[in-house]
């Protein structure tokens, strides 16, 4: 799949209708999401034919790149129940087979490396601070081949869309300076890469 045709399918998904702060739900977009996932399949060989687990899902969006993409299973976890009736749903709409569990990460309970790839969008730690950290810890614990995701920072070119969701926002879309980050497990020997300069 052409990576303008994925990011044109990821743009017709439904995105929160009542999204919650203290969840620090916010959409990630078709721009980013696509370019995320296709660099992880064209670059690095990680989704197609892999088991990948989308933590805090959300609306699905990332699962949905990475089936879109051949992944053999996708698991997408979220503690929300609205979030994963909607990622139901945009699944359902893409005629895609996604397993979607109700779980708070740091509950998750996998033992050992269960799937070969975590791509995520996590909290950034605005409201709880270190979330990011704590499920970046987790997808390390249970994948065998890598974790993506995504970090705020204020010193890089990466962008990620915020629109105006919640009542204390002041302008209608706002950018958040982001990294995107390829973690190896250290089981495989490799080491980790930055791929900010390659989305």
């Amino acid at each position: 799949m052409k990576l303008k045709q994925l990011e044109s399918l990821l743009g017709d998904l439904q995105q929160f209708s009542n999204p919650k702060v203290e969840l620090e739900q916010y959409p990630t977009g078709p721009h980013i999401a696509s370019r995320l996932l296709y660099t992880a399949e064209n670059s690095f060989d990680d989704i197609s034919n892999k088991v990948v687990a989308d933590f805090g899902c959300g609306c699905g969006t990332l699962g949905a790149a990475a089936a879109l993409l051949g992944a053999e299973q996708v698991i997408g976890i979220d503690i929300d129940s609205q979030s994963l009736e909607i990622a139901s749903m945009n699944a359902k709409d893409l005629e895609l087979d996604i397993d979607f569990v109700q779980c708070d990460i740091s509950s998750l309970g996998w033992r050992g490396q269960i799937v070969d790839t975590v791509v995520m969008n996590p909290p950034f730690g605005t409201r709880k601070k270190g979330v990011d950290m704590d499920f970046l810890f987790v997808a390390l614990k249970v994948a065998s081949r890598a974790v993506y995701s995504l970090h705020k920072t204020s010193t890089r070119d990466l962008r990620f869309g915020v629109p105006q969701l919640y009542k204390f926002h002041k302008k209608k879309e706002v950018d958040i300076a982001v990294d995107l980050w390829r973690f190896v497990p250290r089981r495989s020997g490799e080491r980790t890469i930055n791929l900010r300069s390659a989305v």
